[in-house]
């Protein structure tokens, strides 16, 4: 079959656009999943979207705004082991970990918003020092994203130069066409070689249309970013931080955070180095040994958050640390919206 139907220009290869049948997804998925780690996104009992490995297939939801948690867990592991060590009374004797050992994974199902975090990861895991583990991982990752069909009052991708159907990050993008089949946009060579694997499954453009969510622009980020260079002091701080109880239930769903702790664990002679996700959002994440902490209260730490995602990180990353999927306002348990905020500050 001619897998060169239909071609648009993008960044450095050409974009093939195909149709997929709605009867070709399982078909796809079973292949896919005969042969390596896929991780999918279900519905659980409790009605939480979670993404899973190899699930069946027809546990596998198409349906879903958003997952409770983001997929970074894939390159960016809750609990990540970074050698074993063992002591004795002249020296300690490193065992490294053996990052080839890492299984290829295709996520499938995600959306625009979580697939856009991973270059925003990379440009904080890589941006002076290349993170090995990190970068192993994504290497090991091809992404079938899912353009967004339905949102909620809590996206906003739109104000923050995405759209629910970007294609940034995503090797192979479907998405609902109005007589339930998908469109098929293969992006990159591992896309290419995906579909090389089934072509028969891909089919010419059908020219049905897409169905995308709309998503209201909700602020400038622009302004945002400029605004932020002159409120450190402001009292909006304070004023719009009196709720938080410092849970950090939002850096662990952000798809973008990438604050971690370091521990040793030993029993007897023997112990790992470990990494861990954090949040800056904690009272413990500053504190010094001497018992000072440059971020004491509630509000400067919800003050770090912001300014470091559309501030800081603009700055030194160019990427803004968000991507409106609106996990953490959704997950909030006092209900701090940070679009709203954002919204705020951009007429402060």
């Amino acid at each position: 079959m001619n897998l060169t139907i239909k071609k648009i220009l993008l960044s450095d290869m050409e974009t093939t656009i195909k149709s997929l049948r709605k009867q070709s997804l399982e078909k796809l998925y079973n292949h896919l999943a005969s042969s390596q780690k896929i991780y999918a996104p279900i519905v659980t009992s409790d009605k939480q979207v979670e993404f899973r490995y190899n699930p069946e297939f027809r546990d596998v939801t198409f349906e879903h705004i958003r997952s409770t948690l983001s997929v970074k867990n894939v390159v960016f592991p809750k609990i990540e082991n970074l050698f074993y060590f063992t002591n004795t009374k002249e020296e300690s004797i490193i065992k490294d970990i053996d990052l080839n050992i890492i299984p290829e994974v295709v996520l499938w199902g995600v959306h625009p918003c979580d697939s856009a975090a991973f270059d925003i990861l990379r440009s904080i895991f890589c941006w002076d020092i290349k993170d090995e583990f990190f970068s192993k991982r994504l290497e090991k990752i091809t992404v079938i994203t899912l353009s967004c069909h339905k949102s909620d009052e809590f996206c906003f991708c739109t104000s923050v130069n995405l759209s629910p159907d970007s294609v940034k990050g995503s090797d192979i993008q479907l998405s609902l066409l109005q007589n339930g089949d998908y469109q098929a946009e293969i992006l990159t060579e591992k896309g290419n070689e995906l579909v090389s694997q089934v072509p028969d499954l891909f089919e010419q453009p059908s020219g049905e249309k897409k169905v995308i969510a709309g998503v209201k622009n909700k602020f400038d980020n622009k302004k945002v970013t400029s605004n932020l260079s002159g409120v450190f002091e402001h009292p909006f701080w304070i004023r719009n931080s009196l709720r938080c109880i410092g849970c950090g239930a939002c850096a662990f769903v952000c798809p973008v955070c990438a604050c971690f702790d370091i521990q040793d664990e030993t029993k007897g002679k023997d112990g790992r180095r470990y990494r861990c996700w954090d949040s800056c959002g904690f009272s413990l994440f500053t504190l010094h040994t001497s018992g000072h902490n440059p971020r004491q209260i509630q509000s400067q730490r919800w003050r770090q958050r912001i300014m470091h995602k559309f501030s800081y990180m603009p700055d030194r990353n160019n990427a803004l640390g968000c991507v409106g999927c609106g996990r953490c306002s959704s997950s909030c348990p006092v209900d701090m919206n940070l679009a709203e905020q954002l919204e705020a500050l951009q007429n402060i």
